[in-house]
């Protein structure tokens, strides 16, 4: 099975030879491109954007990370090329440098991972190599900044292209969360009721940046990852009589209706408006807030989706992330984190078609390790995570290139105040483990 980088770019070359494509279809041909030439675009344009693929239409930050040029030299460089020196500087950095690979990023890095994982099991893995100085997270930005907190002080934590963000992330920024907190605690007030709990808990999904794991260590929270995020409400509702859960809405929308609350209970937040758009009332009969934010990768799927697949394929396993919109969790036939996702169809003992709701590059990496099942994603459309993407053979070449030279590049390192203050939060999700 082709990797999705030579699927899109096969794709794009039929499509500028013929008009159209017998391979399939692609939502943007700029992903054909190096991302290099949309670091240079942003440049030039004075505007952040996240690239091509699912996240393109998302609006990013003023402040959103951005990567300077790449030496010539790596981008002109063949696949072959790169591939040795890769190798080489591996081989003579030795256990100096670990490589982490999300299951999200493409093949042509996932390949020269130490591990591969979700966020939380890399940010785990990096601490397996306490004697590492530098670990390279092949991933985006807030999972470089979670490692960064978990390490320790001596290790350098690496982004290979720093303009790996997060469009969902930037969905729930620190001035617009801390507004809220404050609206909140002026409706709600501050004491707690005759159980002892205090009138909201915050809970952030490991999907955020560390500066909002910070707020909720400092106000009672915690974090949550999309395999605990049941086993973390539970805690927050011990201890809060409501939940401000962001950014992912679906995530927390999903988790708290499997737990029984109804969804008249969770209303949104939209932080442009003034109570988040809701009434007093709304407010007050609540037991989960959630804020307004997405992952553009999961919704783009659709019932739709599900209907064609069972039609294709009767009797078909669909299993969907979470993070897609509550209508698709309820057509599926099972949710959870992409680990949850490896592992179900792991533990198939016969043949069995999958169709999968989640990050093409996961998908297709699923179907290539496991020839015994037929597994597609619902999605026909190839769209990868557009800030997972930015993520190249050359810009990991480079960077561990430097690390040969004794030099660091694109290093990503949380103020010591952040760090306290998150790994409180970090911490208290640990804990909290699922039964």
């Amino acid at each position: 099975m082709t990797s999705v980088n030579t699927a899109i770019q096969l794709i794009t070359r039929e499509e500028a030879e013929r008009g159209a494509s017998a391979r399939g279809a692609t939502c943007s041909p700029a992903l054909a491109s190096g991302p290099w030439e949309y670091d240079l675009a942003e440049a030039l344009a004075g505007i952040p954007a996240y690239g091509p693929g699912a996240s393109s239409l998302d609006s990013a930050p003023a402040a959103t990370p951005r990567q300077g040029q790449l030496p010539e030299e790596y981008k002109l460089a063949s696949d072959e090329e790169l591939d040795a020196r890769i190798l080489a500087a591996k081989e003579r950095l030795g256990d100096r440098a670990v490589i982490l690979g999300h299951f999200y990023q493409r093949d042509e890095v996932v390949k020269y991972a130490d591990f591969v994982g979700d966020s939380f099991q890399l940010a785990n893995a990096a601490l397996t190599r306490p004697d590492a100085e530098a670990i390279v997270f092949c991933g985006v930005h807030f999972m470089a900044e979670t490692a960064d907190i978990l390490s320790t002080p001596e290790q350098a934590v690496i982004l290979p292209n720093l303009a790996a963000g997060c469009s969902m992330a930037d969905m729930a920024d620190t001035d617009s969360v801390e507004e809220c907190w404050e609206q909140l605690e002026e409706l709600f007030g501050t004491e707690p009721d005759d159980a002892g709990r205090v009138p909201v808990i915050p809970v952030t999904y490991m999907n955020s940046s560390a500066a909002l794991k910070a707020f909720c260590g400092r106000n009672g929270g915690i974090v949550c990852t999309s395999s605990n995020a049941k086993t973390v409400l539970e805690w927050a509702f011990e201890r809060g009589q409501r939940v401000l859960f962001f950014p992912d809405q679906h995530l927390g929308r999903n988790t708290a209706k499997a737990l029984g609350v109804p969804l008249e209970q969770m209303p949104m937040w939209n932080p442009r408006k003034e109570l988040g758009g809701n009434d007093q009332q709304t407010l007050l009969d609540s037991r989960v807030i959630l804020w307004h934010g997405f992952c553009s990768v999961h919704k783009r799927f659709n019932v739709g989706q599900i209907e064609k697949a069972r039609q294709e394929y009767p009797g078909v396993k669909v299993i969907v992330h979470p993070e897609c919109p509550m209508e698709v969790v309820d057509a599926a036939d099972s949710a959870g984190s992409t680990d949850f996702i490896k592992k179900a169809i792991a533990a198939a003992t016969e043949p069995t078609t999958f169709a999968i709701g989640t990050e093409i590059n996961m998908v297709n990496r699923l179907a290539a390790e496991n020839p015994q099942h037929t597994i597609f994603c619902l999605d026909p459309v190839i769209c990868p995570c557009s800030t997972m993407y930015r993520i190249h053979p050359g810009y990991l070449a480079w960077v561990l290139e430097e690390l040969v030279e004794g030099r660091i590049v694109n290093r990503i390192a949380v103020d010591d105040d952040v760090q306290d203050n998150a790994k409180i939060a970090l911490e208290r999700m640990l804990a909290a483990k699922p039964l």
